[in-house]
């Protein structure tokens, strides 16, 4: 299915936040990527070094340094900063007090925020600290990926098990199935905590075959069943030359 990632995931403009797991980054990079104006990208949460593939100038400091050097930087399409981290091959997030000071100053037409950690797993619940989405965000993709649907819910998986187990009644070491995929999804303590500011647009990521889709779609029909907060879901493989697989609509 071609389309267009940006009318899809509502990221035209404004501030655009992705939490959960299974492809907030490569999500991000994507719509950095096929976006024409000036775009940024940080993060709240504690984010990995940027990849080179990103094509975006870099800045990392302090918020002070971040600001003037966003501002004094005028010909970058793409600029990405954070702050230093003593954690291995990490950054730390930039404040919510700071994420409209560096909207207005680089002056960005699109911003994209990681804003919460999933420390390499699928699928994740959040914790009570979590996510950390600005009262700004334009729009909110939460992100899961279909891989989990059919599989053991464990750690080697999972990130905050028991918090999964909390919102979709599923116990560790059960198997997944699409309506716990659905629950996750359309809970206000699960993938729909702090959203209250924007337009939500879930992706069930990582799509790779028929079997996927299919599974992947139900958890999509039963999770629109779930709640009014959002009217589709997409199914993607965010890492495809053509990533969207398609939208699934009430």
């Amino acid at each position: 299915m071609t389309a267009d990632l940006l009318e899809v995931f509502n990221a035209r403009s404004g501030v655009v936040s992705c939490v959960g797991a299974g492809g907030k980054k490569t999500t991000m990079f994507r719509l950095a990527k096929a976006h024409t104006g000036r775009v940024g990208i940080t993060a709240t949460a504690h984010i990995e070094f940027f990849p080179r593939s990103l094509e975006a100038t870099n800045y990392i400091g302090d918020e002070r340094d971040l600001l003037d050097a966003i501002k004094n930087d005028k010909h970058s399409h793409a600029i990405a900063f954070a702050k230093p981290s003593e954690r291995f091959g990490r950054r730390a997030g930039v404040s919510l007090e700071a994420i409209e000071k560096f909207k207005d100053v680089g002056h960005f037409d699109l911003m994209l925020i990681k804003a919460d950690g999933a420390r390499g797993r699928l699928i994740k619940a959040p914790a009570e600290h979590e996510p950390v989405i600005a009262n700004c965000s334009d729009t909110i993709i939460p992100i899961l990926s279909a891989k989990v649907i059919g599989v053991p819910l464990t750690e080697e998986i999972a990130h905050r098990v028991e918090k999964i187990s909390a919102v979709t009644g599923l116990k560790a070491g059960e198997i997944i199935e699409p309506i716990h995929i659905a629950r996750l999804l359309a809970s206000p303590e699960g993938s729909l905590k702090n959203t209250e500011s924007g337009k939500v647009v879930p992706l069930i990521n990582m799509i790779d075959d028929a079997e996927l889709e299919k599974v992947a779609r139900d958890a999509a029909i039963e999770a629109l069943k779930l709640t009014d907060r959002f009217d589709k879901v997409v199914l993607a493989a965010m890492k495809n030359e053509q990533p969207i697989v398609d939208v699934v609509k009430r």
